[in-house]
């Protein structure tokens, strides 16, 4: 199982823990991502994404239909 959101294409970035004596060294930062079911009314029925908090946000602030073909004319699903 990836850990990429379905929606945004958010994977994980790289980066350094830094410790107390300034030495680093490598790490991942995960996207904060969720297993969530979505309604589609105009097909009448349930899917499941696993998609980042914040596209979580878009879709409750757009809907899950207009946000759908925004991120499929983009290119991201």
């Amino acid at each position: 199982m990836s850990r990429v959101c379905d929606l945004t294409g958010k994977s994980a970035m790289n980066g350094h823990n830094v410790s107390n004596s300034n030495v680093k060294t490598k790490r991942k930062f995960y996207p904060n991502l969720q297993l969530k079911k979505f309604y589609i009314p105009e097909e009448d029925r349930w899917i499941t994404l696993k998609v980042s908090t914040s596209a979580i946000k878009t879709i409750n602030k757009n809907g899950i239909s207009s946000c759908i073909q925004k991120f499929l004319k983009k290119g991201y699903i």
